[in-house]
């Protein structure tokens, strides 16, 4: 009910991944493409470094978002989440966290209202610093690893061109769920857009 009732309470939107051009198109960061698609849908752009993440903030139907891609690594967001959830008094109904999942297939999102962190260690560093999981969060399906390659090897691989056509709808995907997710409530974002076809 936090949405609907104070909506002058500022909304963080987190996207993970590895900052540096050489991990630009990995797998792993899937999280900061969406937050791309989100800030593009805002016509807002990262420009600011603050507190160890590139920031962005946006008014969307009259709530403020903070947006931000965690530049310190992927096993190391908590720090930035944590920082900047304290700094602008972003109450943990308000955090959403978007990232990578190779237990989903290709393109189909999940958001859930908690849990752990199934193995990713951009969550984990997340629900350790702030010493909950009681956040939402947006799993982006990124597929299983072929054969016997390590998930770990697999998350650092680029997206395949076809990968990346069959990403893109997904990514829109994801920016309207978080949308929906601050207006009317993570129940209706689940509702809407938990799930999608595989592709």
């Amino acid at each position: 009910m936090q949405n609907q009732l104070e909506p002058n309470l500022p909304y963080l939107i987190a996207g993970l991944g590895n900052p540096g051009r050489e991990y630009r198109f990995n797998r792993h960061n899937a999280g900061f493409a969406l937050l791309d698609c989100l800030a593009e849908r805002l016509k807002v752009s990262f420009t600011r470094l603050e507190s160890k993440a590139l920031v962005t903030k946006a008014e969307y139907q009259g709530r403020r978002l903070i947006l931000a891609k965690p530049q310190t690594y992927m096993n190391l967001s908590g720090q930035a989440v944590g920082a900047l959830l304290r700094y602008y008094k972003v109450p943990l109904e308000n955090l959403l966290v978007a990232y990578d999942d190779v237990d989903l297939p290709l393109g189909m999102l999940r958001l859930r209202p908690d849990g752990g962190s199934a193995g990713q260690k951009g969550m984990l560093s997340i629900i350790e610093r702030l010493g909950t999981n009681q956040f939402a969060r947006l799993r982006i399906g990124i597929g299983r690893p072929p054969g016997r390659m390590a998930a770990s090897d697999y998350v650092l691989q680029d997206f395949t061109s076809g990968e990346v056509k069959a990403l893109l709808p997904a990514l829109e995907r994801g920016a309207d769920a978080v949308l929906t997710f601050i207006v009317d409530g993570l129940v209706s974002a689940m509702n809407q857009y938990n799930g999608g076809a595989e592709v």
